[in-house]
């Protein structure tokens, strides 16, 4: 259990503060120009959110915590629930995220958790409302709001984030309903390039979303999220970095994004998943600390690495070792499978289970809470922390989330998956023009 000493020494906005003026503001515009004679004046965007953007990204970024992502897709978390051999129904998913949520002093270590749209809407099984249970425990509630990966045309097999239609309406809702930060994620695949269109495509619709989050009083997490699959040595994903994080913050700047008002969620710089040199934790931080001096100005609040398939231990390891000197950023995590693993599999779907799969789910996160101050040893972790959760060719399971919506639920017979359970683009394509 948190103390309430310890609770009250990280700058949280408390649950009075944090829902004053919820009704929809219409944010207004001021414009600031430099050199108003010259004819080529620059022009800055004021959200009258500003203020309020900066507050919740340094609550969000306070030291020792960082993000719960339980923001699975229902067809994702319906994978997640297949695993452990439970059904994929609404009653299931809302008895797995309340014992995610109603963790006992959760918030001591987790600042901010992103929600499914269903989870922000929904209520725990005792009937409180989930967004009210996470305020009670000095967690700021976040939301995903991309629509999932797609293929993009013209590429080399690569793809594209959609959802920035209606995004302006969306996020007022979501901020009505509670929600003060926003997640959008797309992903660039170095074994497939990555090409010029794919990292222009990733960029722009990060910055497109950001602008329209922000002007909606929601902070955005940026998430270009590079894949981990291939073969590639560490210094081919850090040249891919460079380049995508260069074009990000080309395109946050022309759509005059507030810097300060933002939380970046990175993955780390490591060797691809099938790369036969493995990269020790120093050597995961030299890189990935270089890349952001390089690139990510340090007005930016909060870094909030992913983990993208490596192992409990290895995520939390990697994140300590970046964290033995100081650094300009709050350097901390955004962690779905690498904080849920365990207690997924602890829980089982047992009533039974659940104290036991909230401590575990306690234990790693206070393990990530100790790697955010630089202080994690990696001493008594179990031998299911230590394994692996790459997928390969993740974002084509993302696809097939999209079409699950889109298609597959009046068209149940047709099976876009070959036998060896690797996606059949011909055949999907096939399926939509039919």
């Amino acid at each position: 259990m948190a103390s309430a000493s310890l609770l009250k020494s990280s700058p949280v906005i408390d649950k009075a503060e944090f829902f004053k003026g919820q009704s929809l503001r219409q944010p207004s515009v001021s414009v600031v120009r430099c050199h108003p004679n010259a004819p080529s004046s620059l022009t800055i965007r004021a959200s009258s959110y500003a203020d309020e953007l900066v507050k919740t990204a340094k609550t969000v970024a306070s030291p020792g915590r960082g993000i719960l992502a339980m923001d699975e897709s229902n067809a994702t978390c319906g994978k997640r629930l297949a695993s452990i051999g439970l059904e994929n129904t609404e009653a299931n998913r809302q008895a797995y995220r309340t014992l995610l949520v109603t963790a006992p002093g959760l918030g001591q270590y987790i600042s901010g958790a992103i929600l499914f749209e269903e989870t922000l809407y929904q209520s725990t099984t005792d009937g409180k409302k989930m967004v009210d249970v996470l305020v009670e425990q000095n967690i700021v509630p976040g939301i995903k709001v991309d629509k999932g990966l797609v293929p993009l045309s013209g590429s080399n097999d690569e793809s594209w984030c959609q959802g920035l239609d209606g995004l302006a309406s969306r996020t007022a809702a979501y901020y009505q309903q509670g929600a003060r930060f926003a997640k959008w994620r797309t992903v660039v695949s170095i074994p497939n390039g990555p090409s010029a269109l794919a990292v222009k495509e990733a960029a722009w619709g990060l910055a497109r979303y950001a602008a329209i989050a922000q002007d909606n009083g929601l902070v955005p997490i940026v998430e270009p999220e590079i894949l981990l699959d291939g073969e590639h040595g560490i210094d081919r994903t850090f040249e891919v970095a460079q380049k995508v994080w260069a074009e990000v913050f080309f395109y946050l700047a022309e759509n005059n994004v507030l810097f300060e008002g933002i939380l970046l969620k990175p993955s780390m710089v490591t060797p691809g998943a099938e790369c036969k040199e493995r990269a020790t934790p120093e050597q995961v931080a030299d890189y990935t600390l270089k890349l952001l001096h390089r690139r990510i100005p340090p007005a930016v609040p909060g870094i909030m690495f992913l983990s993208g398939g490596q192992s409990e231990v290895e995520a939390t390891l990697n994140l300590n070792a970046m964290n033995q000197a100081p650094n300009p950023w709050h350097v901390s995590f955004s962690y779905a499978r690498a904080l849920q693993n365990t207690c997924l599999k602890t829980w089982g779907g047992s009533p039974e289970n659940v104290k036991a799969a909230q401590d575990a789910l306690l234990i790693r996160a206070k393990a990530n809470s100790l790697a955010q101050l630089g202080k994690y040893t990696g001493e008594g972790e179990s031998d299911e922390a230590k394994k692996g959760m790459f997928v390969k060719d993740y974002r084509k399971t993302q696809w097939l989330d999209v079409a699950d919506l889109l298609l597959f639920k009046s068209r149940p017979a047709i099976n876009p998956l070959s036998h060896q359970g690797v996606y059949n683009c011909k055949e999907f394509n096939k399926t939509r023009r039919d």
